[in-house]
C-alpha cells in the first residue's frame, strides 16, 4: 500500500499516523529512539505491507497485469490503489480528503524532531502541492509513476503501465475494496492488541 492508505489504516492517533507514514522512510530495527506510539505505527506499516503481499485479492490484482511488468507491478499497483482510495475516500473516512490531509500535516509538525530529513522534505512538498489529494486525478498518477520509475536503480518508463491499469479499473477496484477491508480489520486488531499488555 502507498502513503494515503497507510495514513488511513494507522487510525485516529496522530503518533500512529506519523509512524504509518514514516514506515517508508525508517528502515532496520526500531530501538526506541522515537515515542512508543510512533514506533508502533511503523510496526503496523510493516505488518500491513507483509499482509498485502500475501493477500489473495492483491495477488489476484497482480495477476491481471501483463507478466512483462512482473518486477514492477507491485509498485504500480500500490500507487494505483492510492488513486482508487482518493477517488472513493468518503466511503472509508468521515472527514473530507482535504480536511484529513491538512490535519495530518498540521499535527505532524509538533513531532518534527522525530521525522528524518527525507521524510520532512516529502511532507513539506506533499502539503504544498496537495499531493495526496491530487491522487484523484489519473494524470497525476501517470506523473507519479514516471517519477518513481526514474528513481529505480535501473530506470523504467513505469508510466507506460497506466493504460493497462485504467482499462482494468473495474476489476482492480473490486480487488482493492476487498483488500482494504481485510487490511482495515487487521489494522484495528493490531492497534487493539498493542494497547493491551502484550506488545508485538
Amino acid at each position: 500500500m502507498n502513503y494515503l492508505a497507510h495514513l488511513l489504516l494507522s487510525g485516529p492517533d496522530t503518533r500512529w499516523r506519523l509512524g504509518g507514514l514514516l514506515g517508508d522512510f525508517v528502515k532496520g530495527p526500531l530501538k526506541g529512539e522515537r515515542p512508543e506510539a510512533i514506533e508502533a505505527g511503523i510496526k503496523l506499516h510493516r505488518r500491513i505491507d507483509a499482509s498485502t503481499d500475501s493477500n489473495a485479492s492483491y495477488r489476484e490484482a497482480l495477476a491481471q497485469l501483463d507478466p512483462s511488468w512482473r518486477r514492477y507491478a507491485g509498485i504500480a499497483l500500490d500507487i494505483w490503489f492510492d488513486h482508487l482510495l482518493a477517488q472513493h475516500w468518503q466511503e472509508w473516512h468521515p472527514q473530507s480528503l482535504e480536511e484529513f490531509c491538512d490535519q495530518c500535516w498540521r499535527d505532524f509538525r509538533s513531532h518534527s524532531r522525530y521525522i528524518p530529513p527525507q521524510a520532512r522534505a516529502f511532507m513539506a512538498r506533499a502539503e504544498q502541492i496537495k499531493l495526496l489529494q491530487s491522487y484523484r486525478e489519473e494524470r497525476i498518477i501517470g506523473l507519479t509513476l514516471e517519477r518513481v520509475g526514474q528513481r529505480l536503480r535501473q530506470p523504467v518508463a513505469l508510466q507506460e503501465i497506466l493504460p493497462e491499469l485504467s482499462s482494468g479499473r473495474a476489476k482492480l477496484e473490486n480487488n482493492f475494496n476487498k483488500l482494504l477491508t481485510d487490511l482495515n480489520l487487521e489494522a484495528q486488531r493490531f492497534r487493539q492488541h498493542y494497547s493491551g499488555s502484550d506488545k508485538p
